[in-house]
């Protein structure tokens, strides 16, 4: 249980309505389009890569069995390009020390994500890995993209604010019905009845 509760802080059902609040945060605290129209590219680029990768192993069987690798960790690079952004922008105003410290916060709580998506047996090490860097990068280049930015404070009462959102998504506990819904787009597109799955790679890695 305590796995799958920590690994719900990468489940798109949290992640997504989350990432548009810190974008509409992001846009208020910095008064510049830029910065959340950067961030929801950021975070956009994160799905649309992950998902592409999904899709070409679910449908057209495009994956590595040596690494045992079917796509991305979604929950892993999701959260590794959102939480530290959440970290920075919270953090705005604040003591250098307590800033460093939330930020680094941010980029820790994606890997255990990934750790507690090993865990779970839902990916591989190579797919948690590689989702990991991918969300890193995209997070860190953002940030430093922004490290001139200047944001306003964010006050308590509107850091309530900010966390009510989530906190009802985590108190509720749903998970997103995203692997399923690929899982059907890509057999679709692919022209075939059903997608393929890991225990097809491995077999097909060993027949050869």
């Amino acid at each position: 249980m305590y796995w799958k509760n920590l690994t719900y802080f990468g489940d798109s059902m949290l992640l997504l309505p989350t990432a548009l609040l810190l974008a509409i945060f992001l846009f208020w605290k910095s008064q510049r389009w830029q910065t959340a129209f950067g961030w929801l590219l950021s975070f956009g680029i994160a799905g649309g890569l992950v998902s592409i990768s999904k899709v070409m192993f679910l449908g057209f069987f495009l994956g590595s069995q040596s690494l045992n690798f079917t796509g991305f960790s979604g929950h892993t690079t999701l959260s590794s390009v959102l939480w530290p952004v959440v970290m920075w922008m919270i953090s705005a105003g604040r003591q250098p020390w307590l800033r460093r410290t939330l930020i680094t916060f941010g980029y820790l709580l994606p890997l255990a994500v990934g750790y507690s998506r090993l865990q779970l047996h839902a990916h591989s090490p190579s797919e948690v890995i590689s989702g990991a860097t991918l969300g890193a990068l995209l997070s860190t280049g953002y940030l430093l993209i922004q490290r001139h930015t200047r944001l306003d404070k964010v006050s308590l009462p509107q850091l309530v604010c900010f966390a009510a959102l989530p906190a009802v998504i985590i108190f509720t506990g749903q998970p997103a019905t995203t692997q399923q819904f690929l899982a059907t787009l890509s057999a679709r597109l692919a022209g075939i009845e059903k997608p393929y799955t890991r225990a097809q790679l491995l077999q097909a890695g060993h027949a050869n």
